[in-house]
């Protein structure tokens, strides 16, 4: 099996795996960093949203191969003093409700306020069509997002 070297939230790993293993699993399964959900496994819903020297990708459709050698950011390592200005607003506001899809979310909306810090609601919602949440919890995330661009 190949051994593949990468950099997670800042600490380097290396993990023995086959080329074609989702990132996802790589995360969750070899290096025990949960936070990054398991959605629908076809590059669909955002549930599984990390980053990769610093853009959002899908990890359940990134093959370890694709980012070996790599800086990879989960929710785990947002912020290492804590709550990111994103995850103090998902709090302020309640946003979640079952929670299954919100690291995806918040890495979402973390990567649009990195962007653009102050988006319109039309903004908003182009920025994050594609992150699906079961629950409809969208206007609570509009509104949480619009208030970490206001206090971050």
């Amino acid at each position: 099996m190949p051994k593949y070297s990468l950099r997670v939230n800042g600490d380097t790993h290396e993990v023995d795996a086959p080329e074609d293993m989702p990132l996802l699993w790589v995360l969750r399964d070899l290096l025990g960093l949960t936070g990054t959900k398991f959605g629908c496994g076809e590059n669909l819903c955002g549930a599984c949203t990390v980053y990769v020297d610093g853009s959002p990708v899908r990890s359940c459709s990134r093959a370890i191969s694709g980012v070996a050698n790599r800086s990879v950011t989960t929710i785990e390592g947002l912020s290492p003093d804590g709550l990111n200005a994103v995850q103090e607003a998902w709090i302020a506001e309640d946003v979640p409700q079952c929670g299954y899809c919100q690291s995806g979310q918040i890495m979402a909306a973390t990567a649009l306020l990195a962007e653009n810090p102050d988006p319109s609601d039309e903004q908003i919602d182009r920025a994050m069509l594609r992150n699906l949440c079961r629950c409809g919890t969208y206007q609570r995330i509009r509104k949480a997002i619009h208030r970490a661009a206001r206090e971050g």
